[in-house]
């Protein structure tokens, strides 16, 4: 899947003196990846052919992750700073404004900018969106960020503090993941280590998941697609309900046979879901075009996709 984004990486130099690795293909309208916490600009291999078929993609490594060289310190490092460097990111290109296809902490970053800068969003898939605090909006999902902080984060941060990426690295790969992936090895452990810098800095920050308020989120005009692979982790469950019931305007889809990494774990299920999603939403848009299977979003294989 890599061979799909061969090309030559370019850089962007940021008004804030951050820099930014990313790659560019496609025409159209524009659309821009925003990958997790241990990815990076190649994290969306699995989308590049087909999104790039109908949309003028971008794909970037975002501020801590490979093969970028930013070292400054960022005590309070967060969402809502690397919102602010996409929409930096965004005027470097060019970009008024664009179609956002993100994930994970990615996802939790998009949503950040289309909160902050609405007019900038012209569309967001959003998959799973990092934002645990939105586990305590339940008691069930109080309970679960408990375990999960225990069991995971702490243990996770404290190898990040004393300096052992490796070991940080396999906590929060089976953490957020499988308890299998913690052993992943050869290539796939490789990258992870390359982005571990991205993990360390939020293990660092004062709050890695400051609140997006409900509200703020319920107020969101854009048309918004929200992703979740009902073979998630309990933790990603339980804020992603609460996520929905605070965007009841937003369209939800779960995708079967798919844990969090869902646009990797069932690429061709999500990349004709989003791009139907986009198509439909978008005045102007051609990502339905070329298509195979039942006209409507809701009529996917096995996804359920209510209408807002």
């Amino acid at each position: 899947m890599e061979a799909a984004l061969a090309g030559t990486l370019s850089k962007a130099r940021l008004p804030s003196g951050v820099e930014l690795h990313y790659l560019q293909a496609g025409a159209g309208q524009p659309l821009i990846f925003v990958h997790g916490v241990m990815g990076d600009w190649a994290s969306w291999s699995p989308q590049w052919e087909a999104f790039c078929a109908r949309y003028r993609c971008t794909t970037y490594s975002r501020r801590y992750n490979h093969p970028n060289r930013n070292h400054m310190p960022s005590p309070d490092h967060s969402a809502l700073v690397e919102a602010e460097d996409l929409r930096q990111f965004m005027g470097v290109l060019g970009l008024e404004s664009a179609v956002l296809v993100a994930s994970s902490y990615g996802a939790f970053i998009a949503l950040a900018l289309a909160v902050e800068h609405p007019a900038m969003v012209q569309a967001l898939v959003a998959v799973e969106p990092a934002m645990l605090c939105y586990a305590d909006f339940s008691d069930t999902g109080r309970q679960e960020r408990g375990r999960f902080t225990q069991s995971v984060i702490e243990p996770a941060n404290a190898a990040f503090r004393r300096g052992d990426d490796t070991l940080g690295a396999k906590l929060m790969t089976g953490g957020i993941h499988t308890p299998e992936a913690a052993v992943l090895q050869g290539p796939a452990m490789t990258r992870r280590l390359q982005n571990a810098q991205a993990m360390r800095m939020l293990a660092l920050s004062s709050n890695e998941f400051p609140l997006l308020p409900p509200a703020a989120l319920t107020a969101l005009r854009c048309p918004v697609l929200l992703v979740c692979g009902r073979d998630t982790a309990p933790i990603h469950a339980e804020v992603f309900r609460n996520v929905c019931a605070a965007m009841p305007q937003a369209h939800q889809a779960r995708i079967p046979g798919a844990g969090h990494p869902v646009a990797r774990d069932q690429p061709e299920l999500f990349n004709q879901l989003a791009l139907k999603f986009l198509g439909e939403q978008i005045p102007g848009s051609h990502g339905h075009r070329g298509l195979s299977g039942p006209p409507g979003l809701g009529s996917l294989p096995g996804i359920a996709l209510p209408p807002p």
